[in-house]
């Protein structure tokens, strides 16, 4: 077993300045944990210290309405996380504060395994050792585990849970498990990882046989199967545009999007995607295509366009400004239209 005190004087040294870093609030470590889900540091970053500004507490976020986290959401992805988080938090505050053990948190709408472990060692102290795909990496290399992933996890677990079986982890558990997160994201790397900065290369088995760049193991990728819509953008000359919310339940659920055909296996006609416009209007088709891929599948759009001199709300239907907060996949939707001909006219 890698001695932990190694580890632990390479982060006293060397961890990462990070706006969650240091940080005991469980609301805080648990939101910055649930947004790098999927997401990088760097996009986190800017959005984690908007979010706080806008909902600093457990409670401000359980008081806030769906369309408010929503709106704050939008470009992050994955946004069941969102509507787990605002159940979460209103958990929280009806319970009265957090769970402080990995069981109790566990209990949480949307809070799994790994965010469990990370808020209670890193918030409540608890000695546990949360495993992400980072930690994953790491100890592969370092036991030369072999079994390709996603088989490998319960494997990896196990075997990065006996890291707590020394003193100086279970004296430092945050720290610990903040160490083996930077160790992956900075030395341990996917590719051409800097073992020669490793406080632990001379523990290692796989550097030791020269196969580190090839653990861990994956099983072979399945295709995504393509799926297509076509979406009725309607714009009226002051720049607004007719939206609608998707229902909460489900993929891209609360949030808004431009109305149009359900996603299906194979592309639509447009005589077959009429019928799903919001109006009946002369409708004309954008240019281009637009592609967004989602954890188990591909989605392709085509986006059709009509202008009306002024819009107004009605039934099933929302207008917003350009630049309304929507999805990733909308904004590249949306990227395919063009300025408005009767805006160009009035400007």
């Amino acid at each position: 077993m890698p001695p932990a005190d190694l580890l632990l004087v390479w982060y006293d040294r060397h961890r990462r300045t990070l706006p969650w870093r240091g940080e005991a609030d469980p609301y805080r470590v648990w939101l910055s944990e649930v947004m790098l889900q999927q997401t990088t540091v760097a996009a986190v970053t800017p959005r984690y210290v908007r979010f706080l500004a806008r909902f600093p507490d457990v409670a401000a976020l359980a008081a806030a309405p769906w369309e408010a986290l929503a709106e704050e959401w939008a470009g992050l992805g994955y946004y069941a996380r969102a509507r787990n988080l605002h159940a979460a938090a209103r958990a929280v505050v009806a319970a009265g504060g957090f769970p402080c053990s990995a069981a109790g948190l566990a209990e949480l709408p949307g809070i799994g395994a790994y965010t469990a472990a990370a808020v209670a060692a890193i918030a409540f102290g608890e000695p546990v050792v949360p495993v992400d795909g980072n930690v994953e990496r790491v100890t592969a290399r370092l036991f030369a585990e072999a079994a390709p992933l996603p088989g490998a996890k319960p494997r990896l677990a196990a075997l990065a849970a006996r890291f707590m079986e020394q003193p100086a982890a279970r004296a430092r558990p945050s720290d610990f498990a903040q160490a083996l997160f930077d160790l992956g994201a900075t030395l341990c790397t996917p590719r051409r990882p800097a073992c020669a900065l490793c406080p632990w290369s001379g523990h290692c088995a796989a550097a030791a046989q020269g196969i580190q760049e090839s653990l861990p193991a994956k099983a072979a990728k399945k295709l995504r199967p393509v799926r297509y819509g076509v979406h009725f953008l309607l714009r009226d000359t002051a720049g607004h545009m007719l939206l609608r919310r998707r229902p909460p339940e489900g993929l891209l659920g609360g949030m808004l999007e431009v109305p149009g055909t359900p996603w299906r296996d194979a592309a639509w006609t447009l005589a077959e995607a009429m019928p799903f416009a919001p109006a009946a209007l002369p409708w004309r088709a954008a240019s281009g295509e637009a592609r967004h891929g989602f954890t188990h599948f591909e989605l392709r759009m085509r986006l059709m366009l009509a202008e009306v001199p002024r819009l107004s709300d009605r039934a099933g239907f929302e207008v917003h400004v350009a630049g309304a907060a929507v999805p990733t996949a909308m904004r590249r939707l949306l990227a395919l239209a063009p300025a408005c001909p009767a805006m160009r006219e009035a400007g």
